[in-house]
């Protein structure tokens, strides 16, 4: 069924147009992910389809009786709110109807006391009861929890004020409160921008299972080929739609491209083969031959012309170089620590970390939100001091920072100025070609930077790095703005830099193109891995999957056999403990693995009866109440409701237990 379609959409601002004649439909239960350039028009056409800003020409339809929701690059929240409040606030009809149905079976008590009529209250009583059993209300207490957990929002956050919250935090919070309403329709744009990789892989699975339609403008390739079925390009005022998500979709706009080229470059060669055959029959001056080019002019004019493909959008030419090159030794460090605040306030952010990083290594930082990644850039830097360790910078090195909040951009300044500020020995002529590599052309020079897009001001950052002639790139999420054209070109940049890279990144396509090594920050310290993210995800599997082991030995086989084994070999020798066991030893771990899955499952089964059953008295405790012989009696009436208060308590504790089991 198709719950969404638009015929003819057009937008333009004065002469400059956005969108010409864009035809598309969207099927219930359809994810479709949104690409193009920055400025191609995506959020433009995300605005229009939400109602949120209107459209020169065309139509748009959407199903009757369709909630409509919609991510939006910058929430709007009231910053005097505390996160729990603006969550909460989602379900004050719920809270309404809880505070309706305590008054009301108040207000029956008393009237029926007094022996009055209260047909029409337990009418509204029992309606109010169905009302709050569809909108989830013995259990979306849980449900606030479990997402807000998801999202990294423990209940050290929920007292906090929204103006307190960081860009990031701010961001994530809007997502949680947009996927708590459910709505039928979801429009996100950019949903990933300040995940970190954790909690990126929880919202892929939810949208997986999620019963609406999606439809969702982002740049990150790894996330739209895990989550999309369908692919909407915008590129030159069009729209174009592929079937599959991003790997697909870029196969086949190559294979588009060159078909479309082609065939155009088979007909200009045919119009010229047939133009010339008419010139050298007009040459001869013949009737005959005369006659004959005529009709094939005749049959030139009928042809239907191929549309010569248009340019493809220009691309950031950016190649950073070093003025010389470091020491071997960039950093070394040991047993670097770092935490804010005093006495029970201090929040410690990470200890123990060693880092040993050569000349030309790229090493990327990967880690939970909050655990101090772009702290520790700025220690290396020497930016900001350790509270504990010791870290030495190796000879000639030149660090060069990209911010990924990029506040070392005045925003009063205009683009040309801003670029004159920092590197004065450029002509005017000179910075202008080099402003017009990173596509700022004509009088975008002279936009002032506050009113750039977050993707322009990403790319200015980057040519004040590439002009820093730096041999140590230091970039804290470089690719958050910036286009899949720019991503690609900056990649391919980061490949050819000779120097020493080191970056904070959540980005999973890049992190399998562009490390060497891959460092996990945890509080406890660093892990090291050598290889990309894959090959990261592979190893840290495989050494969870070895702890569980060990685990599940020691618990079988006692203490003293766990000891042996990790005695026996350490690494990745513990990870293959298990092809030493004998074929009976094995057959018996197994056997307590299926019976610990058993239990599991059982557990399961268990609290979900459980579930049933609570919820089941609840509504046996309601009708109850409504019985004359119990609501005219406002003793037994207070008992019943006590004995709900408990069971809706219970029915919430069982929820949250039942979330942790399938959460483990």
């Amino acid at each position: 069924m198709i719950i969404l379609s638009a015929t003819n959409i057009a937008k333009s601002y004065g002469v400059d147009i956005i969108l010409k004649d864009v035809s598309f439909h969207v099927n219930q239960g359809d994810r479709i992910g949104i690409v193009g350039n920055n400025g191609a028009g995506k959020t433009t056409l995300l605005n229009i389809l939400c109602g949120e800003m209107p459209y020169d020409s065309g139509n748009i339809f959407i199903s009757a009786n369709t909630t409509v929701g919609y991510l939006k690059q910058s929430a709007n929240f009231n910053t005097d709110n505390t996160l729990m409040e603006e969550v909460t606030a989602i379900f004050s009809h719920v809270a309404d109807m809880e505070a309706e149905m305590a008054a009301l079976s108040h207000e029956i008590s008393e009237k029926s006391s007094k022996g009055e009529n209260v047909e029409k209250l337990l009418h509204r009583y029992d309606e109010l009861m169905e009302a709050y059993n569809r909108s989830n209300g013995y259990s979306y207490k849980s449900e606030i929890t479990g997402i807000l957990n998801s999202m990294a929002f423990t209940e050290n956050f929920y007292d906090k004020k929204i103006s307190m919250l960081s860009g990031g935090e701010k961001t994530r919070l809007a997502l949680a409160c947009l996927l708590l309403k459910k709505p039928d329709l979801l429009f996100l744009d950019e949903p990933t921008n300040h995940l970190d990789i954790g909690t990126l892989k929880w919202l892929e699975q939810y949208l997986k299972s999620y019963s609406g339609t999606i439809v969702l403008i982002s740049h990150d390739r790894y996330f739209l080929d895990q989550t999309v079925n369908r692919i909407f390009e915008v590129e030159n005022h069009k729209l174009y739609t592929y079937q599959g998500g991003y790997s697909t979709y870029a196969e086949k706009k190559r294979q588009r491209r060159e078909e479309e080229l082609r065939k155009y470059d088979g007909q200009q060669k045919e119009i010229a083969r047939q133009e010339e055959i008419i010139r050298r029959f007009k040459q001869h001056g013949t009737e005959k031959l005369a006659k004959r080019a005529q009709s094939r002019e005749k049959r030139l004019e009928r042809l239907e012309l191929v549309e010569k493909p248009e340019a493809l959008a220009g691309k950031m030419k950016i190649h950073f170089k070093q003025e010389f090159k470091s020491g071997n030794d960039v950093l070394f460090a040991e047993g670097l620590e770092k935490g804010f605040g005093y006495g029970q306030r201090r929040k410690e952010l990470f200890r123990g970390v060693d880092l040993d990083i050569k000349r030309g290594e790229r090493i990327c930082i990967v880690g939970a939100n909050g655990v101090g990644k772009t702290t520790l850039l700025k220690i290396l830097m020497g930016e900001q001091d350790a509270d504990g360790g010791r870290l030495k910078i190796g000879h000639n090195v030149i660090f060069g920072y990209y911010d990924q909040e990029q506040q070392n951009l005045n925003p009063a300044n205009t683009v040309f100025d801003e670029m004159k500020d920092s590197y004065r020995l450029y002509t005017d002529t000179e910075m202008r070609s080099l402003l017009g590599r990173f596509l700022f052309r004509n009088e975008s020079v002279f936009l002032n930077v506050g009113t750039l897009s977050g993707g322009e001001k990403a790319r200015l950052s980057l040519l004040k790095l590439m002009l820093s002639g730096s041999n140590v790139l230091v970039l804290d999420e470089p690719t958050n703005h910036l286009d899949i054209n720019s991503k690609e070109v900056f990649e391919d940049a980061l490949l050819d830099f000779p120097g020493t890279v080191i970056v904070v990144s959540h980005d999973r396509y890049f992190l399998n193109k562009i490390p060497t090594r891959i460092l996990e920050l945890e509080t406890e310290g660093a892990m090291d891995y050598l290889g990309s993210y894959d090959y990261y995800m592979e190893k840290k599997q495989e050494i969870e999957s070895g702890k569980k082991y060990l685990n599940q030995l020691s618990t079988t086989q006692g203490s003293a056999g766990a000891q042996n084994m990790e005695n026996a070999g350490s690494g990745e020798e513990n990870l293959d403990a298990g092809a030493n066991l004998s074929a009976s030893e094995q057959r018996r771990i197994n056997k307590e693995l299926e019976a610990k899955a058993r239990r599991r499952e059982r557990e399961q089964k268990r609290l979900e009866d459980e579930i049933a059953a609570l919820e089941k008295e609840i509504a046996d405790l309601e009708a109850e109440m409504c019985k004359e012989e119990i609501f005219s009696d406002h003793l037994l009436l207070a008992e019943y409701h006590d004995k709900s208060e408990n069971c809706k308590n219970k029915l919430t504790e069982t929820y949250d237990s039942w979330l942790e089991l399938q959460e483990e």
